[in-house]
């Protein structure tokens, strides 16, 4: 879950996926990672056309839509105009600006052409594997993606593409991180402008799932030790703590991971 390489690839959760097949198989892991890069795309939805008239393509437009709303308003009070993402919703794979995904990855977003892709099994995923259920516990992800969106349009995604390039694998590693946290940071932001579609229980469904995929939680559960010097996306603990300063503060300007642990 996160924001797609600029020529696609295997994320975090992908590549966990991948090494348990290749135990449970026996078959060499680099095999089944170029099957991953060479799979078909099937069931592309168009991204003309509309997230569909089911509960769940209704919920994910809805929550889309929210967040537009917010981001409009606070980029019209900093005195900027908000040009909002497009939706595209795929089964098993899909091809993007950044390459060819498939659904191993999770949601992700692409900032040259600035498309959230979304796999909806991923929120069944979220359920079952991960043992974060609930509407909000969707919408943060939704809300996440969007994140890297609205470090786009600021400028952020590109500064960082530019400098990963001088940077080594861990260094490179630990920029990401801070660039993951920072969408959470702005999924909770969202949330704090959103407080019409919050109900009891809400804030917890989203702490929960923040945490659930947190490098730590997901490098023990696919191989059984972490490593932090391969973490992306941060650990569950500052994962839940920077959705949380978001959703306390509702300012992007208390969003700053780059400073802050």
């Amino acid at each position: 879950m996160g924001m797609a390489p600029r020529a696609g690839g295997v994320g975090c959760l992908g590549l966990i996926v991948i090494l348990v097949l290749s135990y449970l198989t026996g078959q060499n892991p680099l095999d089944l990672l170029q099957q991953v890069d060479n799979a078909p795309v099937t069931n592309r939805v168009p991204e003309s056309a509309p997230p569909g008239h089911d509960t769940e393509g209704d919920f994910v437009a809805r929550i889309l839509g929210s967040t537009e709303d917010s981001w409009s308003q606070i980029f019209t009070t900093s005195g900027r105009q908000y040009e909002p993402p497009k939706l595209v919703l795929f089964t098993d794979a899909v091809r993007s600006a950044c390459g060819l995904n498939s659904a191993a990855v999770g949601p992700f977003y692409c900032p040259p052409d600035q498309k959230v892709y979304l796999d909806l099994s991923f929120f069944r995923e979220l359920d079952r594997r991960f043992g974060a259920p609930g509407d909000f516990a969707q919408a943060y992800v939704i809300a996440h993606e969007v994140g890297h969106h609205v470090q786009n349009l600021l400028g952020t995604a590109e500064r960082i593409h530019q400098m990963r390039g001088r940077l080594s694998e861990a260094e490179a590693n630990a920029l990401s991180v801070r660039q993951e946290l920072q969408a959470d940071c702005f999924a909770g932001v969202w949330g704090h402008h959103a407080q019409n579609l919050l109900q009891e229980g809400d804030v917890e469904e989203g702490l929960r799932a923040a945490q659930a995929i947190g490098d730590d939680m997901l490098q023990k559960r696919g191989q059984g030790y972490v490593n932090p010097e391969s973490f992306t996306h941060g650990t569950a603990e500052q994962r839940a703590r920077w959705l949380r300063r978001g959703l306390q503060t509702g300012r992007i300007d208390q969003c700053d991971t780059f400073r802050e642990n």
